[in-house]
């Protein structure tokens, strides 16, 4: 059995089955890691949502922020839509309801023989132990009765930082923007949401939270999206997987257990001009 790890196919479905046949994926006794980001901006996020649903238990999937988002779009919790939103085909398809709510099951995190799955990064004071139980928290409420309600508390940025002490809404907004939109924090570990480029043009005062001194996750190996414009990184202790396939550069995979990479470009239709988000 092989593990591939998988960076954000953002609805990018050509590029992501031309991927599966570079790696000669079998889902009878392979699995995918997914690290978020099925949907949205690309053209084909329908077909991305139903192929990895009737992948079952050979695909691992963690929400991104943009799976949040569509939740989001479905229960009316969002005031505006972007104008680049491509979500509208899963909205109307007919088997609408059972997407919705098979996305609702994912985990926000996922760890395994010393791994972490994740969208965007952990937080300085977080184990993984920890992270996987603040996940949980998040998981209970997406799952639960109260969902819609949980939905419409997630927009926005603040806090900024964790505590132990933050309860409700707020602790677990923090939770979900840590491990869903994240990139560059402060050295007391505050998040900076405005800062999306590269690390060279870190803002003052921030690194990227995965160099913050103390993160107590780092003697584990991280697997994470998000952030196109550190292209792919493969570490001892951290793999990032977004190599812009959305932006017309390339889905990549990582094989676990021996860190080969595999990579297509972008099929023709399914880029767009540079907008990282």
């Amino acid at each position: 059995m092989s593990i591939y790890a998988i960076g954000d196919i953002q609805g990018c479905f050509g590029s992501f089955m031309s991927l599966l046949e570079r790696c000669h994926f079998d889902p009878g006794k392979d699995r995918l890691w997914l690290v978020g980001d099925l949907v949205n901006r690309g053209p084909h996020s329908l077909e991305t949502l139903r192929y990895v649903k009737a992948l079952g238990p050979a695909a691992v999937t963690v929400l991104g922020n943009h799976d949040l988002y569509l939740l989001m779009v479905a229960e009316g919790k969002v005031a505006k839509r972007g104008k680049d939103d491509t979500l509208q085909a899963v909205l109307d398809a007919p088997d609408r309801d059972e997407l919705l709510a098979w996305l609702r099951t994912l985990p926000l995190c996922h760890v395994e023989h010393g791994h972490c799955l994740v969208h965007a990064g952990l937080l300085p004071q977080w184990s993984l132990a920890q992270a996987r139980a603040l996940a949980a928290e998040v998981e209970a409420e997406l799952q639960g009765p109260g969902y819609r309600n949980f939905l419409g508390s997630l927009w926005g940025s603040k806090p900024a930082s964790w505590s132990n002490k933050l309860k409700g809404a707020e602790r677990l907004r923090v939770i979900v923007n840590a491990m869903t939109r994240m990139r560059f924090c402060t050295l007391a570990g505050e998040m900076n949401f405005e800062a999306k480029g590269k690390v060279e043009n870190a803002p003052k005062g921030c690194v990227p939270w995965f160099e913050l001194p103390g993160r107590k996750s780092a003697g584990q190996v991280l697997v994470t999206g998000h952030w196109s414009a550190l292209g792919l990184r493969v570490l001892p202790r951290l793999l990032t997987l977004d190599s812009g396939c959305l932006w017309g550069g390339h889905l990549s995979a990582v094989r676990l257990e021996d860190r080969q990479v595999f990579q297509v470009d972008c099929c023709a239709g399914e880029g767009q001009p540079l907008k990282e988000d």
